[in-house]
């Protein structure tokens, strides 16, 4: 029998399959070495293995692709909220603390104790500008007290007092205490104890064999204090051995320049009690008065613990109009009794600038007593070292 072998055309030599994959040169191959089988496998494996790559990237890129504009959907849906949301909630409206159950109990007519109701719930707490309201905070001025102290037997009592006065005031306060060439231990644990905020300052003269009035240099190191510091408050000279009302510190913060007062004492003789200071109509000074006739010439007639002044007086003289820009000192080159009038001529010009505490002057809020003891032994540091002698025996 003959066979008829039929060869392709020119026609389809460069015709491609249907799929894409296998060209006719791969056609022409196989009809070329027909007889070859092992040629024709190695191009059928070829042919499947090319088409699983390129099925296998296609895929890949596709899910890439849709991951990215599911991600990119999401972060646009996050980042613009398309309903309302309560920002009320605070943290403040829950509490997580114990308290105990609220237990209501009453007492019958039969004196047995019955249990009415038992509120095992969580209680709101108070809002939050609820709880703000409820402090008392007002600005106030602060108050500059200076005291020069010295060791003597009284020293500790007159601290320990007038301590135990400040302690009762309104914060800001500050306490200048000045002593005399160095700090005595006993003063620095008093101050301590006081719960008072102070400052220790030590006065250092060199002449102190030339010092007429101790007190004088102290004031000074303690105004020199507050203004290198620039401190802001209203200044007191306050003496240790005087006695104040708690009432005096609070009307100090009413003065804006300078405020005055009358003040009550005992005479040197300690057989009559005076009153010197202003003489008051209203708010206005309008005259003084004093008791004593050598003290008449003076410009003003006050105690040392009868006026206060506003502490920018000594470090902003612009603020006030001050002619000249001298440090404000008191002078211990001056008789006793004029320091206050000559350091007062260095603040205010005249009575227009004083102002009266309290109004029309018609309460005494200090009193100025003499009640120092001089020439008394007492026990270094209040400790006793020994015990004392037994003067009562027990029977």
């Amino acid at each position: 029998m003959a066979s008829i072998r039929r060869t392709l055309s020119q026609v389809y030599q460069d015709r491609s399959y249907q799929n894409g994959v296998a060209s006719v040169q791969a056609h022409k191959l196989f009809s070329t070495n027909n007889n070859s089988g092992k040629y024709s496998s190695l191009t059928s494996t070829s042919a499947v293995a090319a088409a699983s790559v390129y099925l296998r990237r296609k895929g890949f890129r596709r899910s890439f692709y849709r991951c990215t504009i599911f991600f990119i959907l999401g972060l646009l849906l996050g980042i613009f909220p398309f309903g309302q949301v309560d920002n009320d909630i605070n943290k403040h409206d829950f509490s997580f603390e114990m308290k105990p159950p609220h237990v209501n109990v009453q007492l019958d007519t039969k004196d047995n104790f019955a249990l009415a109701a038992v509120s095992l719930g969580v209680e709101k707490t108070t809002p939050q500008l609820d709880r703000f309201s409820r402090f008392d905070y007002v600005e106030r001025k602060q108050v500059i007290v200076i005291t020069p102290t010295y060791n003597r037997a009284l020293q500790a009592y007159f601290l320990n007092r007038l301590g135990q006065v400040l302690r009762l005031v309104q914060p800001p306060l500050l306490w200048i205490v000045v002593e005399m060439t160095s700090a005595s231990a006993e003063t620095a644990e008093i101050l301590r104890k006081t719960g008072v905020m102070y400052r220790h300052l030590v006065c250092v003269n060199k002449n102190n064999t030339n010092v007429k009035d101790r007190g004088v240099h102290q004031r000074n190191a303690g105004l020199e204090h507050i203004e290198r510091h620039r401190l802001d408050g209203i200044v007191y000279f306050a003496d240790d051995d005087n006695v104040y009302s708690l009432q005096l510190f609070e009307s100090l913060r009413n003065i804006s320049h300078f405020g005055t007062w009358p003040v009550a004492m005992l005479a040197q003789s300690k057989n009559k009690a005076i009153v010197e200071g202003p003489v008051c109509n209203a708010s206005q000074v309008i005259g003084w008065h004093t008791n004593e006739k050598s003290k008449r010439l003076r410009r003003f007639h006050v105690d040392m613990s009868g006026f206060a002044f506003n502490s920018t007086i000594l470090w902003d003289p612009k603020r006030w109009n001050r002619p000249f820009s001298n440090p404000i000192r008191q002078l211990d080159t001056v008789k006793e009794g004029f320091q206050e009038t000559t350091f007062i001529e260095q603040v205010v010009e005249d009575e227009s600038q004083m102002e009266s505490v309290p109004p029309s002057c018609s309460r005494i809020l200090n009193w100025h007593l003499h009640l120092d003891a001089h020439g008394l032994v007492y026990p270094r540091g209040w400790l006793l070292q020994k015990n004392l002698e037994v003067v009562q025996p027990i029977k």
